[in-house]
């Protein structure tokens, strides 16, 4: 079908669960992909696998690999790029530095991370590791823009098996506080390049004696480019969390921040160190000379700090003004009460874009360190978003929950492409040294944006390309065509940015004469129209920004199926690839953490399963007017009666041991699949290969699950976390010599 030299499909290698999964269910894709001529390579843009990448003059020859995402990097910029992206750590401090840790005890000397860095060589190791972190994987990759819907067979399944949802009240004390003035959005100022403007831009801080610190120089920018610049008071945030407190614990509810501490890498951590700083202000006043000192940074968390502060010789009298300071505050919402992990030990802990949905999900409610359910003040600082959550509270306190039985759907078309808005905003945030003016300096003199900063001030800076833009417009435009429904531009005049890409939007709609299909609204409004959209059974379109885009598709698919990792993810790559994204890993260390102990894994791999029947009839595409075309369509077919099948027959993974879990769910999943390629009628030479194998799967059926079964409750070794040991893990995960047997 190729020539080989690319594979026809790369499958992504990622970390935690769904790379668990990817070691029992991409045997299976090879196989039956192997039949029709199809060939499908994995690259490695696993967080293990970028850091060995990243140093390959610490390794042995054996130990270094390429750097396998700088390669995809290329590709995505091919026609025929056809690649699975399955969700990966987008690492925050201390899951970089323990993924380190861990390499280094199997034996690759890679380097610390430098955390004060003072040679040249520590500045090149820091440099290199601190382009790992975050979303380093994403604007690598998404060289086009966002299709996300849920599939026709998971949406109709979720309406004739609803979840669970929490029952709100209209006196619940649940609310959303954000700062409203002198934040990101507040400070923002936005415009579009002209092509005079065009070239090399620097960032610069000029002090009030007039000496300049450049910030950052050789910023690129093309003609057409929407520049935004902003930034959020620290005196202002500190007074807001202050302030927060004190309403919380006056309403006798839970505390809680949700920032994206690992999309947005630089920013929302030093966010989230603001708000531990504040909630142990006490502490820091009487210690924080003590703290500095042994290099406590509260912007890595609760409990990194109190793992440095136990080897203090101060250590007693510190965590007992710990505990004084938090029996104070209002109790805090809690990752897991259980293990007494609050919403500050880690930042990457709580996620916005999931953990808000999930409260809404659960009736407004969060877990409080009591380990019962409790209302909640969900603080999200910056403005820019917080409106939709205010919303969905406001919404369905009035209404009380959907449900998902009778709920319409909300897709989206997302504005990602080429690094669009914050997202790609790292390289150009910073938390500000010494007072001044910060302005980008443009390659023709003028001077685009300045903002007068004072010191811990963060500043940033985001662009927006016009080819992405117009791009995500089009594509809007034929979503709305094939779908015929409800579709929202989620864009507010009157923010600097929104008005910079209806500059774009609203020509385009014109010359298109499709002006009157589509909506323009502010997220707040959008939001309440979504709502009662869906909840009258009737379908929408958001169109959306990348921020918005990130929590919208966790935001309606958490409601409408209870989970985000089970959407149809299509990104349109520009130069006329695809990819396909799998969903959400967030749940997916928990998911590790089970396997570990009992040897079970509930990690749902229908996500992928709907992205490959896609991949398959996406490379028929491509490949039209090939013979082997037919048998990739074919194939993709197959796949979407394969998908429907572990959905009808519920062999979706089960959360407790003894239950059908990920790997049962592969062997049912191959089982239907091959079944659908057996009783197809369009190919002889495929009903020939499969038929005999369906009849295997079918036949053996008690001896594999007997043999899946058989290690579920004791514990499993996988040699790793982050990076785990081959062998081990595919003894984990593939444990049925049936089921490899009929395989072949």
């Amino acid at each position: 079908m190729s020539d080989h030299s690319t594979p026809d499909i790369i499958y992504t290698k990622v970390d935690e669960a769904p790379q668990l999964a990817s070691a029992s269910l991409l045997p299976i894709i090879q196989s039956f992909a192997a039949a029709a001529g199809i060939t499908v390579g994995t690259k490695d843009i696993s967080l293990a696998g970028r850091i060995i990448a990243a140093f390959p003059e610490h390794l042995t020859p054996e130990q270094r690999q390429p750097d396998d995402l700088a390669e995809l990097g290329d590709l995505v910029k091919l026609p025929t790029a056809n690649i699975i992206k399955l969700p990966n750590i987008s690492a925050s401090g201390p899951q970089l530095t323990a993924a380190i840790a861990e390499l280094q005890a199997q034996g690759y000397a890679v380097p610390d991370y430098p955390a004060d860095p003072q040679t040249d060589t520590d500045k090149s190791i820091r440099a290199r590791y601190d382009a790992i972190k975050g979303s380093a994987v994403n604007p690598v990759l998404r060289e086009g823009n966002s299709d996300r819907r849920a599939a026709i067979a998971v949406k109709n399944y979720a309406k004739a098996n609803p979840h669970s949802m929490g029952k709100w009240s209209p006196d619940s004390k649940t609310v959303v506080s954000t700062m409203g003035a002198n934040d990101f959005f507040a400070n923002e100022k936005s415009a579009t390049l002209t092509a005079d403007q065009a070239g090399a831009a620097r960032i610069e801080l000029v002090a009030a004696d007039g000496s300049i610190t450049v910030l950052k120089d050789g910023v690129k920018y093309t003609a057409g480019t929407v520049v935004d610049a902003t930034f959020m008071s620290a005196r202002a945030l500190d007074a807001f969390l202050a302030e927060q407190i004190t309403a919380t614990k006056d309403a006798g509810i839970l505390f809680s921040i949700h920032l994206k501490a690992t999309m947005m890498k630089v920013s929302d951590p030093i966010i989230f160190g603001h708000a531990v700083r504040v909630f142990l202000q006490p502490v820091f006043d009487q210690y924080g000379e003590q703290l500095a000192a042994a290099g406590v940074n509260p912007n890595s968390g609760l409990g990194v700090m109190l793992q440095q502060i136990a080897t203090m010789p101060e250590a007693a009298q510190i965590t007992a003004a710990i505990d004084a300071v938090m029996a104070d505050r209002p109790p805090l919402y809690m990752v897991n009460s259980d293990k007494g992990i609050t919403n500050l030990h880690v930042p990457s802990d709580v996620i916005i874009d999931a953990s808000i949905p999930a409260l809404l999900r659960a009736g407004g409610k969060g877990w409080g360190p009591d380990g019962k359910a409790a209302d909640t003040n969900c603080i999200i600082p910056d403005s820019s978003y917080a409106p939709i959550y205010d919303e969905c509270v406001r919404y369905f306190k009035a209404t009380g929950a959907l449900d998902p039985r009778t709920a319409g759907t909300v897709q989206n078309v997302g504005l990602m492409a080429q690094k669009a808005e914050e997202y790609g905003s790292h390289p150009t945030t910073f938390e500000i040294p010494h007072p001044g003016t910060v302005r980008i300096v443009l390659a023709n003199g003028d001077i685009l944006h300045e903002h007068e900063v004072e010191a811990g001030d963060i500043w940033r800076s985001a662009s927006t390309k016009q080819a992405p833009i117009e791009d995500w417009v089009h594509l809007a435009i034929a979503r709305q065509k094939a779908e015929g429904c409800q579709a929202i531009f989620w864009l507010d005049a009157a923010r600097a940015h929104d008005a910079q890409l209806l500059n774009y939007v609203r020509p385009i709609l014109a010359a298109a004469g499709v002006a009157d299909k589509f909506h323009i609204m502010t997220p707040r409004d959008a939001t309440r129209l979504s709502l009662e959209t869906i909840r009258a059974g009737k379908d929408s379109i958001s169109i959306s920004g990348n921020v918005l885009r990130d929590y919208l598709t966790d935001l309606f698919p958490i409601l409408e199926l209870g989970t985000s990792a089970k959407m149809l993810s299509i990104v349109k790559l520009m130069n006329g690839g695809g990819m396909f994204e799998t969903g959400a890993g967030g749940s997916a260390p928990k998911h590790v953490q089970q396997l570990v102990e009992e040897n079970h894994l509930r990690w749902d791999s229908l996500g992928e399963f709907c992205a490959l029947g896609e991949s398959l009839k996406f490379l028929a595409e491509t490949k039209a007017g090939q013979a082997a075309a037919d048998k990739a369509r074919i194939l993709g077919h197959a796949v979407d009666r394969a998908t429907q099948g572990v959905l009808d027959q519920n062999r979706s993974p089960a959360a407790k041991v003894g239950q059908t879990d990920n790997r049962s769910s592969h062997y049912y999943f191959a089982l239907y699949w091959a079944q659908a390629l057996a009783n197809q009628n369009e190919d002889a030479d495929l009903i020939a290969h499969f038929a005999p194998i369906a009849r295997a799967l079918e036949e053996n059926e008690a001896a594999i699950l007997a043999e899946l079964m058989a290690a579920e409750g004791a514990p499993a070794d996988l040699g790793g976390y982050y990076h785990t040991d081959a062998t081990k893990t595919a003894q984990v995960m593939r444990p049925s010599p049936t089921l490899q047997r009929i395989l072949g």
